[in-house]
């Protein structure tokens, strides 16, 4: 069976003739109003959570998607963007916020664990030992302990806004957030607050 060959560079701004990495980034930055990173949990059950923060902070979500004049999808009225991650930790997380930074620039980041979390039901030595007797491989050096699993809901979103406020892509000007998400209820519980130091 051979793969049909298709040209995905058209599609890449980096390759046009006429690229000027800069005046993309501006162009970025115009086109969509992100101010809030919401970093969450893949749970189906959780998908609430990016509309409770955009009700907690004033921001709007899911938004509008924009097209040109052309009819080509080009901005969105979102303003906030979702990182969707294995029980909404943080490490995952990282290079997105950097580069949401980058592209659009950000105000917050809010990460939020949720109640009844399937990271809650392991522990760190727990799936070490289960990949390494399932799959025969040792993944105990490839990612930090403490981001794993969750074990306590304050411990770990105190660990995650500390984690991303200690990033060298997270910039200094972001106030950073943890949250607890009932499911049930769909309530949100500010468990922590890390702001931006301010002049």
């Amino acid at each position: 069976m051979t793969a049909e060959k298709h040209n995905f560079d058209a599609y890449a701004f980096s390759k046009r003739k006429d690229y000027d990495e800069a005046a993309i980034r501006a162009e970025f930055a115009k086109a969509v109003p992100l101010r809030t990173v919401v970093v969450y949990c893949y749970d189906p059950r959780a998908t609430g959570i990016p509309n409770a923060v955009a009700s907690e902070f004033g921001e709007t979500f899911p938004g509008e998607v924009l097209l040109s004049e052309t009819g080509d999808k080009a901005a969105s009225t979102a303003t906030v963007f979702e990182v969707v991650v294995a029980g909404g930790r943080a490490y995952d997380a990282l290079r997105s916020i950097t580069v949401a930074q980058h592209l659009f620039g950000i105000e917050n980041v809010v990460i939020v664990h949720h109640s009844h979390c399937g990271a809650t039901s392991f522990t760190a030595d727990g799936i070490v030992e289960a990949h390494r007797h399932e799959h025969g491989a040792d993944i105990s050096d490839v990612y930090p302990r403490a981001s794993i699993c969750i074990g306590d809901y304050t411990e770990s979103l105190q660990h995650d806004v500390r984690l991303v406020r200690e990033s060298k892509g997270t910039p200094p000007h972001v106030d950073i957030y943890g949250y607890f998400y009932d499911i049930d209820t769909e309530q949100l519980t500010r468990v922590v607050h890390d702001p931006a130091p301010r002049d």
